[in-house]
């Protein structure tokens, strides 16, 4: 780490530092003591100042460049040592190199939840974490303040004192801001220039700055993050009723693309529609009277399962579940589906008789409606027709 040169004897004539540890902020020369020349030579490169300690007190402070130690060179010391004007003896002294340089990518964090009060939220607990670059500017006072005697001194040694300073000035800043937690995110340079503007007082009392100060995240407990992205979610969806529209439109657009047809995939895809509108819209909005009561009851939500079948038949009809939904030929078009309560509503208004050919999935083909079992119940619960003359 050092380079040392000693003259034949005793005496020091040649005082420098090479540094290749990156995390060291002062080094002691070692003097193993012997005495240093009058007139020996001190290299103090960029980034480096040598501070002079004579009998426990400051002496001098010389930035980079190379130095004589002469009488004109070291007027505090040349008075401490009450050197006269032609004296030129040796003098022993604690010599300390100091790292001037910038020590980057510092962490910092807030170790414990810190608490603050958010406009739209309540008291909420924040956790926030960055990074900072440290750096020493007055090198005689962070030796005396902060190193001591230290012979090896180390960023890690320093890094708690300032973490502590930091987080303090963090929670005070954040607290006294009064920003919305979920605007603090677009804010945190803001933030961080304040936060840097509290800290500097505290240590420029150690001969430090910090020229840069990052705050890279702000967050909130998990559990809350978890309830966050739920009301986002449900932003996202917003009116669960527009919703199952656009997924009925979805649903059209796919079944037109099929190569099945456009009319019985047309037919498909619409139930298919109705029935997810149907599901996600309950209890979450009121549904039309002709569709939620029925002159046989409530109807239930209409299900999907097949296309119909194009040529009608005379096979034996299948009996249906609760949940069947219908097609029906009118003038020769498939129409539907329909549950059994709009069959009952649309028997009522005439369009729907005996003779209407129906088909429903699992049923083989198409029949007339009076040889369905699970509707013909309807036509038996209609009075006979008036007698006529």
């Amino acid at each position: 780490m050092a380079i040392m040169d000693f003259l034949t004897g005793e005496f020091i004539d040649v005082i420098e530092w090479t540094d290749d540890t990156r995390d060291t902020l002062v080094w002691r020369f070692e003097t193993r003591g012997n005495a240093i020349k009058y007139g020996a030579k001190l290299t103090v490169r960029e980034g480096q100042a040598a501070v002079f300690v004579h009998e426990g007190q400051l002496a001098d402070v010389f930035g980079p460049g190379l130095y004589l130690l002469e009488t004109n060179n070291m007027p505090v010391l040349t008075r401490l040592q009450h050197w006269h004007h032609g004296f030129r003896s040796p003098f022993k002294s604690e010599i300390y190199f100091v790292n001037t340089t910038r020590f980057n990518d510092q962490k910092w964090g807030t170790r414990n939840p810190l608490i603050a009060r958010d406009p739209e939220f309540g008291p909420v607990r924040i956790r926030a974490f960055g990074t900072y670059t440290m750096r020493v500017t007055d090198p005689g006072r962070f030796l005396t303040e902060i190193v001591g005697t230290d012979g090896e001194f180390t960023r890690d040694e320093i890094a708690f004192q300032l973490r502590n300073i930091i987080v303090q000035e963090v929670a005070r800043v954040i607290a006294s801001s009064n920003l919305p937690v979920l605007d603090m995110a677009a804010n945190t340079r803001e933030l961080g220039d304040l936060i840097a503007k509290a800290i500097a007082p505290a240590i420029t009392q150690y001969g430090l700055t910090i020229p840069e100060f990052y705050i890279e995240n702000i967050s909130l407990p998990q559990e809350v993050e978890k309830m966050l992205d739920k009301r986002t979610s449900m932003g996202i969806v917003g009116d669960l009723n527009r919703f199952g529209q656009y997924a009925q439109a979805e649903a059209m657009l796919n079944a037109s693309q099929n190569q099945g047809g456009a009319g019985a995939g047309f037919g498909a895809a619409l139930g298919a529609g109705l029935g997810m509108g149907a599901g996600m819209g309950a209890g979450m909005a009121a549904r039309p009277p002709e569709y939620t009561q029925g002159p046989w009851g409530p109807a239930g939500p209409v299900q999907q399962q097949h296309q119909p079948q194009p040529a009608p038949g005379m096979i034996a009809p299948q009996s249906s579940t609760p949940d069947t939904v219908w097609h029906i030929a009118i003038d020769g078009a498939a129409q539907g589906p329909f549950g059994r309560s709009d069959l009952g509503r649309m028997m009522n208004e005439g369009r729907f008789t005996r003779d209407t050919l129906v088909w429903a999935p699992g049923q083989d083909g198409w029949l007339p409606a009076d040889e369905v079992a699970a509707l013909a119940q309807l036509f038996t619960m209609l009075p006979p027709p008036l007698p006529q003359g």
